[in-house]
């Protein structure tokens, strides 16, 4: 079955940098887009990034451009979320989406905690 799971998230202070990675499993990892979202608290879901198959097309929310930069490797079924210059608005659970066939899967997520 298809998973997600997500690492690499933390407290850090704000101008800090981390990197989150997101393993799949349980389905054609190089054949389909990912997405990276997040959830602050008591706010919707936001889109962060997607990146398509090949890695050809990248797109960012507007308020991570610049400091956000999502990235894969088909070889090791990864997506990768780096942020740098992280501020405490980036506070939230960030997760990984993959949308196989009709179904879209979601990671348990990972908290970024950034401290003013």
């Amino acid at each position: 079955q298809v998973q997600l799971v997500e690492s690499g998230g933390g407290l850090v202070q704000a101008g800090d940098s981390l990197r989150l990675s997101c393993a799949a499993s349980g389905f054609a990892f190089s054949s389909y887009g990912m997405s990276w979202y997040r959830q602050a608290p008591g706010k919707e879901r936001e889109l962060v990034a997607t990146i398509n198959s090949t890695s050809g097309s990248r797109n960012y929310a507007d308020f991570v451009k610049g400091r956000f930069t999502i990235s894969r490797d088909n070889s090791k079924n990864a997506v990768l979320l780096q942020m740098n210059s992280l501020e405490p608005e980036d506070t939230a659970v960030y997760f990984c989406l993959a949308n196989v066939g009709r179904r879209s899967y979601w990671g348990q997520g990972t908290q970024v905690t950034v401290s003013s």
